[in-house]
């Protein structure tokens, strides 16, 4: 948790970029696994925790833009409550810890919004991506749900992703944080890596060091041999000579900032010739990325100079005729890469995608998205000093798609399919660090580096 002084200057560059109105910021409230009182692990609203700080739920904080009127909106514990939870700050005193002196019932929430809103005055609030919140909207505004999303402020979409993804120092300090926690759990799953071990043993084991460290895990660890499966959450595998593991994982700090990185190694400790000529690729790739990226670049230039950096690659393993600019052009190598070259990081894995271009239809206000240029929407993401985004190229032979493509004649001339026949059991490769713009270029975020080339995997895996 930052100071007071943090999360009041935040708000009031918010109200001023808002202008008038009132901003609603729900936190999020607790959500059952399988019964009422066993919940799934709180995590809290990261749009509110970065104006309003507090990592407590059932809270909602509003934010006057026309008066500057700042309100915190709750219930004190009950002795019932107490019983269970211990004593508790009161709703006043959580207040006070963010420089809010108006805390307020949530009973009176509605009524207060609904004077605003016969006042003919708007009601600013983001799009809702969780059930229970979008209920609590929905009886708070007077909204169905299913029309919430027709309601949403823009404005404020535009704003707060603005605002949370130039990070600050003291953010960018957390975040080397939520590094050195990742840095502990992929070191960790490359040494556990040998023949005979089951993939969940090794997530259990990483997931394990981000609970001991920070808040936990960033996203569900990817642990699996199946790594031409993006997001493939099954560990159930016995890891098996000769083939690939894929380590995708990161972890959250105690103040809720994330970290995201992948490896992909060996079980049995050394490469084969084949796996290392895909490896390099990606390898090369990757590295390209963070030597070209600076402020004002589009994030579509970066991703098509990682992708030639692949095409390169494979023209010169033979799985790629003609010209690296012709593959590109073609659209050939989202069937190596069938994913973006990477994402925002911050608060969420996939920083303000809650708002972002997969929770909402970006074409009706495209010249909008274009002048704000934040990652919400990657095809007009401009990076800029402060930004943090993710470097994970990959190669991935699905089998699946290889024979789709196959069949509709797709990449025809660029492609050698009959060469691509032999890596079908192959799995997939993608490596992943995390870029912090600078002033004049970017770094990569961590104060040492987790083994990424061969040699260095060779020397630390299964030891």
């Amino acid at each position: 948790m930052f100071s007071a002084k943090t999360y009041a200057s935040r708000r009031e560059v918010l109200r001023t970029k808002i202008g008038s109105g009132v901003i609603l910021l729900p936190g999020n409230m607790p959500a059952p696994n399988n019964y009422p009182n066993n919940t799934y692990y709180f995590r809290q609203d990261s749009s509110f925790l970065y104006y309003f700080g507090l990592n407590i739920p059932s809270l909602v904080g509003v934010i006057d833009a026309d008066t500057g009127e700042e309100m915190l909106f709750g219930d004190d514990f009950t002795v019932e409550d107490i019983i269970w939870t211990g004593p508790q700050p009161t709703l006043r005193e959580l207040g006070a810890q963010v420089g809010i002196a108006a805390a307020h019932p949530m009973a009176e929430l509605e009524k207060h919004l609904r004077k605003a809103i016969a006042q003919g005055r708007r009601i600013h609030y983001l799009p809702p991506y969780r059930g229970e919140t979008k209920l609590q909207l929905s009886e708070l505004l007077g909204i169905a749900p299913a029309r919430l999303h027709e309601h949403k402020s823009v404005d404020l979409m535009l704003a707060v992703a603005e605002m949370r993804e130039a990070k600050s120092a003291e953010e960018i300090d957390e975040l080397e944080r939520a590094f050195r926690i990742g840095y502990d759990m992929h070191t960790l799953a490359m040494k556990m890596c040998r023949p005979g071990v089951v993939e969940r043993e090794i997530a259990g084991a990483i997931e394990g060091v981000a609970k001991s460290a920070g808040a936990g895990v960033s996203f569900p660890s990817i642990v699996s041999q199946h790594g031409e499966t993006l997001h493939n959450l099954c560990a159930d595998g016995v890891l098996e000579e000769g083939r690939l593991l894929l380590c995708d994982a990161g972890g959250e700090t105690v103040g809720n900032y994330c970290s995201d990185h992948t490896r992909t190694y060996p079980v049995s400790g050394r490469f084969t010739p084949k796996q290392r000529e895909i490896y390099e690729i990606v390898l090369a790739a990757h590295d390209r990325v963070a030597a070209i990226v600076k402020p004002g670049m589009m994030y579509t230039d970066i991703h098509n100079a990682a992708c030639l950096t692949l095409a390169e690659g494979l023209v010169g393993a033979g799985l790629v005729r003609g010209s690296a600019e012709d593959a590109v052009a073609a659209g050939a190598m989202t069937l190596f890469m069938p994913h973006g070259l990477g994402h925002g990081l911050g608060m969420d894995v996939h920083d303000c995608e809650a708002m972002g271009e997969r929770s909402f239809d970006f074409s009706s206000i495209a010249d909008r998205a274009a002048e704000s240029a934040t990652c919400i929407y990657r095809a007009a993401w401009r990076v800029r000093p402060g930004t943090v985004m993710s470097d994970e190229p990959g190669i991935y032979f699905i089998p699946a798609l290889i024979d789709k493509c196959r069949a509709e004649g797709l990449y025809r001339g660029i492609v050698d399919y009959d060469r691509l026949d032999s890596y079908r059991d192959f799995g997939g490769i993608r490596i992943e660090d995390d870029l912090l713009l600078t002033d004049t270029g970017c770094r990569i975020i961590g104060d040492r580096k987790i083994p990424v080339t061969v040699d260095e995997l060779e020397a630390v895996v299964g030891k």
